[in-house]
């Protein structure tokens, strides 16, 4: 298996291992420096320790003799003399003690530097000792000297002591100083190679990285420019996809899931394409049907109002001429009578004539409603009066109960035409009625108005559809008409702001006969609330 058919996990994990790797690397050259240089740079700034005490034990020193000979020239006693040098002698024995401590511990330290430095630095505790031995000899030597007019003895043993002394000095300053400086210069070294070995670890590091960025990573950032691509592409609805399927890591297997994916969808676009023209067909074809079947029933529509519109025409004119011939004769003379039923009898038909050309219009969306206050139990009588010889005629009685006076707000005609549809309704469809029954108050602001019958009633399921349009009963109530006339009851009522509503059996408090009934419910809004 190649590195093309490697996992992208483990590409991406040798990429970290690099990188770990050369952090690793760098933080090890780092703690080997410091390392290295840690004591050494311990070492010098001992050494300039041990150079400050030098100089402060010269400063001491220089003035102890200074004190000693400003003692002789004086003239002190010895006693005097050693008492006034003691002060000074103890600060300069305390600087010796504090050098050999400082010593003695580099020695024990140079066990580490090897055993050369170990020598070295054991060496130079020797001149310190010589030194100390030195100064205490020329202490005593100095408070026991007896005084003299020139001084003689003070200057000859001063003057002894500082040659000795500071050859002796000298040397341990210059011997410190010369460590030091080896240690400088070991320092350099160690840092050029370290700085060496950091400029070859960065040059690996940069080729390390550039390699694994030709070598893996930029491969990789370009299949995924190519997958960026072709998913850029499927948005566009653009499915003509290719991603190469040479490798098996995951890009590779997803440039395969990729070209699948697109192959779908171009098949899923054609079949959506193919099912769309069909669909476009069939849309116009329906169109096409559609248009011709509205264009025929335009047409009927125009013929059927112009045939009521001829047969108002035709049968208004031989009805007003025989109104105005009922009424000339019902003025006076032996037929009045006849002539007065004749009258009334040409009005109702008059009015059948002006409801047929409503519900025609109503059908055809062409009815308005006249909006006016009238008197409710008139309407309701002429309706009744009506339709009394229809209902005599089936062997019913037709009872009201009718207040004086209830004024509502509608259409009038309307009113009377529902009340009518209603009675015949009830003529027509209540089996077994024995009777039909109207009555009429006032609740809450509103005319309530019940017609109801004694007869079979209506099955509960029929109930909830017995206002649609069209809507026709079963059995013994599939009869008679369209199934439009409780729907266009509902329909005049509602658009005169009322309500109507259906129960069967009729309530107990309304129910008169041995049937359960049917009591159609009609609410109007009253005139002035």
């Amino acid at each position: 298996m190649g590195l093309r058919d490697t996992s992208l996990k483990v590409k991406l994990g040798l990429g970290a291992g690099l990188i770990a790797l050369v952090a690793l690397a760098a933080s090890t050259l780092m703690v080997y420096g410091i390392g290295r240089t840690e004591r050494p740079l311990g070492a010098i700034l001992a050494t300039e320790t041990r150079i400050q005490h030098y100089s402060a034990l010269a400063s001491q020193v220089g003035t102890f003799l200074v004190v000693a000979i400003e003692a002789g020239q004086t003239g002190l006693a010895a006693p005097d003399r050693a008492e006034r040098l003691a002060p000074l002698a103890e600060a300069t024995l305390r600087t010796f003690a504090t050098m050999r401590s400082d010593l003695e511990a580099a020695v024990a330290d140079a066990g580490d530097l090897g055993l050369d430095q170990q020598s070295e630095r054991a060496t130079r505790s020797l001149g310190i000792a010589r030194m100390e031995a030195l100064f205490r000899s020329a202490v005593t030597r100095l408070s026991d000297a007896a005084p003299d007019a020139r001084q003689a003895p003070v200057r000859a043993i001063v003057d002894d002591f500082s040659r000795q002394f500071d050859q002796l000095l000298n040397t341990a300053v210059s011997e410190e100083l010369r460590a030091r400086n080896a240690l400088l210069a070991d320092i350099a070294t160690l840092r050029a190679r370290l700085t060496g070995w950091a400029v070859a670890m960065g040059a690996a590091a940069i080729f390390l990285v550039l390699a694994y960025y030709l070598g893996v990573l930029r491969p990789q950032l370009r299949r995924l420019d190519q997958l960026r691509a072709a998913s850029e592409g499927i948005g566009r609805r653009d499915f003509s996809v290719s991603l190469p399927e040479d490798s098996n890591d995951e890009i590779g297997r997803l440039f395969r899931q990729t070209n699948a994916t697109a192959a779908a969808l171009a098949e899923r676009e054609s079949e959506v394409e193919r099912q769309w023209a069909r669909l476009t067909d069939t849309i116009a074809e329906q169109t096409r049907e559609l248009t011709a079947k509205n264009r025929r029933l335009a047409e009927i529509d125009t013929d059927r109002r112009r045939f009521f519109a001829d047969i108002g025409h035709e049968l208004r004119t031989p009805l007003t001429v025989i109104l105005m011939e009922a009424e000339i004769g019902k003025r006076g003379g032996a037929g009045a009578a006849a002539f007065e039923a004749i009258h009334k009898r040409a009005l109702g038909l008059n009015r059948r004539m002006d409801d047929l050309l409503r519900i025609a219009r109503s059908e055809s969306g062409q009815l308005s409603l006249n909006e006016e206050a009238f008197d409710l139990p008139a309407v309701v009588a002429e309706a009744a009066e009506e339709s009394r010889a229809q209902v005599e005629h089936s062997g019913l009685t037709l009872v009201t109960a009718l207040p004086p006076v209830l004024p509502v707000r509608g259409d009038p005609n309307w009113t009377r035409q529902v009340v009518a549809a209603l009675i015949g309704n009830a003529v027509r469809h209540a089996s077994g009625a024995t009777g039909i029954q109207i009555t009429l108050d006032a609740q809450d602001g509103m005319a309530c108005l019940h017609v109801l019958d004694d007869g079979a009633g209506m099955p509960q399921d029929e109930i909830p559809d017995a206002f649609t349009r069209f809507a026709q009963g079963t059995g013994d109530r599939r009869r008679e008409g369209f199934g439009i006339g409780l729907s266009l009851v509902k329909w005049v009522i509602e658009r005169q702001g009322g309500q109507v509503t259906l129960e069967s059996p009729v309530p107990v408090e309304r129910a008169f006969g041995s049937g359960p009934g049917v009591d159609v419910t009609i609410l109007l809004p009253k005139h002035g609330g």
